[in-house]
């Protein structure tokens, strides 16, 4: 492929709900375009994009991938971005390369909530937005009620371009509103440009009337024309959306079928002249190294930056950063440091990407997108610059991972592996998040849903050759006190020769520490000054297993107030374990308790869900102490739950919302467990013994 400047240049994000067809369609311009010689179906498995095993046998995408294809001297560099809210994060990844975001809507099922995310998503990274209605041949298909609830949900900025003349249930024909040219495709997909626009009655008035209204809104002059019901000219019509799609103002929708590739090429061609280039639209602000902002406008002749926005790690091939040039140009001849680094990356290789196709390229330049294998200390989100002008470019905000499960392996001793699978596997997916838990002893992996963690397993399997199993997180409890004890702890043992005395009287009540509080009020010297510390480590080891399940115990106070001594037997193992003994003997008798951790919940939900939200933290023994007003009719629930009843809070949420809901957890305190769950975990312990 030959090398594009920015001016002809375009990089789309391909998003929307699961299922709406992003792949099918992406899929359909990459065969038109000859970039294919095939068009790709997900259920045959042989699509470009969704080419990772994972993918194939699930027949969803799970993670990004691009294709370039080139259309009328222009290049387009296709993102596809997963659909399915557990792999959102790959949709992060592809907008941050993206001046545009395609959403494509299903003509038969219309707005889901991922065509809404999708939305905010794109506005909240200033992207242009264009809606492509997908399967319009599909017999249950409804585009025009689909473009009314464009229009009734995201406002009139919504302008039909491409439309299509629907006759005995049949759509082989599509209207260009712009043009006013109307084009029939037959069973092979060709299409032939029509002399006369079909009739469509009113229908076709008020398409022209939406149009006229969007350009209205891009600015003050079309707006007084729209309002005293002057005609606009063809030219202000093309130019106003023109300018208006550009700058935000008008999100176009194109329409076509996928599966038959009608009003594909019209949408290629359309795009060519209609969404911004990456010359028009990829310039940034970044800071230097002090933080002052600076410029980088999108221009291959300037010192290079570079973003790196996704990372596949193999353990045979290696890891290949993919990255978009913002300015400057990046070939293996030109030095390049890793921002997060400081340190200069060694650019082997530069090449184009094309699904799991590589081409070697002479080298990558401003606003276009490539990939460098082997950069083993860069990860996704870091800023390669040229020496010569040090820029830190904004990196990937990554939702955070909402559901945990602890990890084991299915053989013993494969602990590293899991860890180092782990590890790289991270490298690629972000969202994913493992930590060791020192309390429980578990590798807790996080994710963003069921399917998410289902899929880490299964890759830990296909790429590292380890067998892992998830079960429910063990919850980190603790014992404490609530009453008082006054307990001798005496080891005496003689067994020939020197043998071992300790004899200690401690005192143990209840306080606020959060472990142990050591008191020493011994008089007399009856225990020595050198044994004081012996008789503490003693208590201190002791506090790590409570009498009741094992866990470890909190808000003691220990009083050494008395005890006896040898002057030959005496030594400090000997007092250790008389503290030891006294600690065994007192903590019963001092009526311990169980403590549960509570965590703090801020969940934001749509204001229809707030009841529901509600009534599920009363159900998981929770405390709702407060409801504020969010964004965009969103409502924030703040509650107190128990964290050991938290584990699928995430999977209620997803399904209780549609998806439109997010939530944070994190741990506050501890508090007295109820009687029958301290029961419960008591009895729990027990077997696990």
């Amino acid at each position: 492929m030959k090398q594009y400047d920015a001016k002809h240049i375009i990089n789309i994000a391909m998003a929307g709900h699961s299922g709406a067809g992003k792949t099918s369609v992406a899929e359909a311009m990459l065969y038109l375009s000859k970039a294919s010689d095939r068009l790709g179906k997900i259920a045959d498995g042989n699509t470009q994009l969704d080419f990772d095993p994972e993918e194939i046998r699930r027949q969803v995408s799970i993670v990004t991938a691009v294709a370039p294809v080139e259309w009328k001297n222009t290049k387009i560099n296709i993102i596809d971005t997963p659909g399915l809210f557990d792999f959102e994060g790959g949709v992060y990844e592809g907008y941050r390369a993206a001046e545009s975001a395609v959403i494509v809507v299903s003509a038969k099922d219309g707005i889901n909530v991922g065509t809404e995310k999708a939305v905010k998503a794109a506005d909240k990274e200033g992207l242009t937005k264009i809606f492509f209605v997908n399967g319009v041949c599909d017999e249950d298909a409804r585009f025009y009620r689909v473009l009314e609830d464009l229009k009734a949900t995201f406002g009139p900025s919504v302008c039909p371009i491409i439309v299509p003349h629907i006759e005995n249930g049949q759509a082989n024909t599509y209207i260009n509103l712009l043009e006013y040219k109307a084009y029939t495709y037959d069973k092979k997909g060709n299409a032939s440009p029509t002399p006369i626009i079909p009739e469509m009655g009113d229908r076709f008035e008020g398409l022209r009337e939406a149009i006229k209204e969007a350009v209205a809104e891009t600015s003050e002059e079309l707006m007084d024309k729209f309002f005293m019901e002057e005609e606009f000219t063809p030219e202000e019509i093309i130019t106003g959306v023109s300018q208006g799609v550009k700058d935000g103002s008008i999100c176009p929708v194109f329409c076509g079928d996928a599966a038959s590739t009608y009003g594909i090429e019209q949408f290629l061609s359309t795009l060519t002249w209609l969404a911004p280039s990456a010359e028009a639209k990829g310039g940034e602000t970044g800071v230097d190294v002090n933080g002052e902002p600076v410029d980088v406008e999108v221009n291959d002749k300037a010192a290079t930056a570079a973003i790196i926005f996704k990372t596949v790690a193999d353990p045979f091939v290696g890891k290949l950063s993919y990255f978009k040039v913002v300015s400057g140009k990046v070939s293996t001849d030109s030095p390049l440091i890793n921002m997060r680094t400081g340190n200069q990356e060694r650019i082997s290789k530069v090449m184009t990407v094309r699904g799991k196709k590589q081409e070697d390229a002479s080298a990558v330049t401003a606003g276009d997108i490539g990939a460098i294998p082997k950069l083993t200390s860069a990860n996704t989100g870091d800023t390669l610059c040229s020496p010569t002008r040090k820029v830190i470019l904004e990196g990937i905000d990554y939702p955070a991972p909402s559901f945990s499960m602890a990890m084991y392996p299915k053989k013993k001793g494969e602990e590293d592996k899991v860890a180092q699978g782990l590890a790289r596997l991270v490298e690629e997916d972000p969202t994913i998040k493992y930590i060791n838990d020192p309390e429980t002893k578990e590798l807790v992996v996080s994710g963003m849903g069921e399917q998410h963690l289902d899929v880490v397993v299964s890759k830990l399997k296909a790429k590292f050759n380890v067998d892992v199993e998830l079960k429910q997180p063990k919850v980190a409890y603790r014992e404490t006190i609530r009453g008082k004890s006054d307990v001798e702890g005496k080891h005496k043992k003689q067994s020939g020769g020197s043998g071992q005395y300790g004899d200690v009287w401690i005192k143990f009540e209840p306080c606020d520490s959060d472990g142990l509080e050591f008191e020493i009020a011994v008089v007399g010297g009856s225990v020595p000054k050198q044994f004081f510390p012996a008789v503490e480590k003693g208590l201190r080891d002791s506090i790590k297993s409570g009498p009741l399940a094992g866990y470890p115990v909190v808000g003691v106070k220990a009083t050494l107030y008395d005890g006896k001594y040898h002057p030959v037997d005496s030594n400090e193992m000997a007092f250790k374990t008389a503290a030891q003994l006294a600690f065994k003997a007192g903590i019963p008798q001092a009526k311990p308790a169980l403590l549960e951790p509570v965590g703090s919940l801020k969940a934001t939900v749509p204001d229809a869900n707030m009841g529901d939200i509600m009534g599920e933290v009363n159900k998981r023994r929770g405390r709702v102490l407060g409801m504020n007003a969010g964004e965009g009719g969103m409502q924030i629930v703040e509650a107190e739950v128990p964290m050991a009843e938290m584990a699928d809070f995430s999977i209620f949420m997803r399904q209780c919302t549609q998806g439109r809901g997010t939530f944070s957890f994190a741990f506050e305190r501890y508090e007295d467990a109820p009687a029958q769950v301290a029961q419960k975990v008591i009895e729990a312990a027990k077997a696990d013994e």
